[in-house]
Formats: C-alpha cells, structure tokens, sequence
C-alpha cells in the first residue's frame, strides 16, 4: 500500500512550481508562436483567463504526487533514476493518452508534439527532482 503521509511534499511543491515555471518558458518564448498556429488561432484570439492555469496547476500537483507515490512505492531515487522514471512515465501514459485523443479529435500532429512534449518534460524534471530529495 502507497503512503502518501510519507512523501516528501516539499519536493512535490518545488517539483511542480518548476513544471509551471517550464510551461511559461515552453508555451512563451520556446514554442509559443507554434502552439498558436498549431492551434489554428492567432494570438489576438488567445483570451487570457484564470481557468487554465488552475487546471494546469491542479494537474500538474496531482501528476507529481503519482510520480512521488509511484517512486516512493518502487524505492526509486537519485537524479538520473528520477528523470529518466518521469521520461518513461510520461511518454507510457501522458503522451501515448495524448495521441489517441489527437487521433481521434484530429487536432494535428505538430499541436500534439508540442503538448505531448511539455508534458513528457515535465514528468522528467519532476522525476529528476523527487529523485534528488529521496
């Protein structure tokens, strides 16, 4: 049995302030404009609004306890085991959900890439940092 009481929630806390902070940089400067167009949108288009970072940061909270409980259950630790845990946890489960949706939905291959991409990355550095304070 997973316990959560035993997780370390610091790590948790900084390792999803770095996956928000990552996605300013990913969907800002690093592939912004892309992530527009991928969109089919123009960045006049684009209202801003609350909504989505909150989901966005609930989701990512909740992905980095998983990827605590998961590592804390598995006895997994140290930097290079926590990055490349988070590489196999989120293309195995975040980017292959991903590409069935944009499978169906049609949304196009470049918009998937690049959200599949942010995700992946972040499972990685949340690895990485968990694995560090384990």
């Amino acid at each position: 049995m997973l316990d959560f009481g035993g997780l370390n929630w610091w790590a948790i806390i900084v390792a999803t302030a770095a996956a928000f902070a990552l996605g300013a940089l990913w969907y800002g400067p690093m592939f912004g404009k892309a992530w527009v167009a991928a969109l089919g949108k123009t960045e006049d288009e684009i209202q801003p609004s609350p909504e989505p970072f909150i989901v966005s940061a609930v989701a990512a909270l909740v992905t980095c306890v998983v990827v605590a409980a998961l590592m804390e259950g598995l006895q997994m630790t140290g930097l290079i085991t926590g990055i490349v845990f988070g590489l196999i946890t989120g293309v195995g489960f975040i980017a292959t959900s991903m590409a069935s949706d944009n499978a169906f939905c049609g949304w196009g291959w470049k918009l998937w890439g690049i959200q599949a991409g942010y995700r992946v990355t972040y499972s990685a550095l949340m690895g990485g940092i968990i694995g560090i304070w384990s």
